[in-house]
């Protein structure tokens, strides 16, 4: 693949993501911030459900998603070298880790 369709490939990941945020971010603050303050097992109970679990596992994945594109870019302007290699692998495991980590959580309140 050509530097150019790497280049359109990434800007149009971003404009999808940034689209599927602006949704999604208002629809996370009205659904998770309805339970904000409340007991533990209220909070349980209502993630539970699955339209706010899904709100929330969308709003995890399409966020970190975005933030692994835009460190992208951050790097392949900034940084050289071993450096360049070892930050994209970085900035990837650490997306892949949180993405995971917040999956297991929310299928572990929702089942």
């Amino acid at each position: 693949m050509s530097y150019s369709k790497s280049l359109i490939n990434h800007h149009f990941e971003m404009k999808i993501t940034s689209i599927a945020l602006f949704f999604l971010i208002p629809l996370f603050i009205f659904t998770f911030g309805s339970v904000v303050g409340e007991d533990h097992d209220t909070v349980v109970e209502y993630l539970s459900t699955p339209f706010p679990a899904l709100i929330v596992a969308l709003t995890l994945i399409i966020g970190l998603q975005h933030f692994q594109s835009g460190a992208k870019t951050l790097i392949e302007d900034y940084i050289r070298g071993l450096s360049y290699k070892i930050a994209l692998v970085f900035v990837k495991a650490l997306s892949y880790f949180l993405m995971a980590i917040g999956l297991y959580s929310i299928a572990k309140i929702a089942l």
